[in-house]
């Protein structure tokens, strides 16, 4: 099923996955290492368990404004780590068919679509689908299908390259770069990003298999 929706100008909710003004980037300027980017004051944490080095942000939830066209990376990170709902924060709706994701409407971009989408959006749960397609920016006025997937990985993350130049390290692209290429020692990690398999397209309503 497509869900159309309109913008809403003062919606009743914040998405979790929402950052605000109030949480200030915090991410030092990284460095050129044999290894790839680093910071000069890293820690472990700065780092998930596949090696890439993540932006860093102040964590205050409500603190000041929200500001809808941006993902804060720890709560982003997080609900695609647990599959939580990207509007509320608590597990995504998962059946028999799986987990709950409301994507935008790319059907004609391949057969069998959504199979094998890398996709840095996180799941939803029942209640929250109906007002993600009006929250998202992403699905905002695009039309969004809900979809099933019994089958995701991490697989790798959205953010900042970079590379080196005459000596010196600059920014380069901002792509989803898989934790297996090589680009990953250099990327600067905003968002993680999930591998979709074993898709179904469903009736948001019904719940019944289109």
């Amino acid at each position: 099923m497509t869900v159309n929706a309109q913008p809403r100008s003062r919606p009743d909710v914040v998405p979790y996955i929402t950052a605000w003004s109030g949480e200030q980037r915090l991410t030092p300027a990284v460095i050129a290492t044999a290894r790839g980017i680093a910071y000069p004051d890293e820690v472990p944490l700065d780092r998930d368990a596949d090696g890439a080095l993540w932006v860093r942000r102040a964590l205050h939830p409500g603190r000041g404004r929200p500001r809808y066209s941006r993902v804060h990376p720890q709560r982003q990170r997080r609900a695609m780590a647990r599959l939580l709902c990207q509007i509320c924060g608590s597990p995504a709706d998962r059946d028999e068919h799986g987990v709950l994701w409301l994507l935008e409407d790319d059907r004609a971009d391949w057969a069998g679509w959504p199979e094998g989408l890398v996709t840095v959006h996180p799941p939803v749960c029942l209640p929250c689908a109906p007002k993600a397609a009006g929250l998202c920016p992403h699905l905002r006025g695009t039309g969004a299908v809900a979809v099933r997937v019994r089958d995701s990985s991490l697989d790798g993350v959205h953010g900042q390259t970079h590379r080196l130049h005459n000596g010196r390290l600059v920014p380069d692209r901002q792509i989803v770069v898989l934790y297996e290429q090589p680009e990953i020692r250099w990327t600067l990690a905003a968002q993680a990003a999930r591998n979709l398999n074993g898709c179904t397209l469903v009736d948001l309503h019904t719940g019944r298999l289109l």
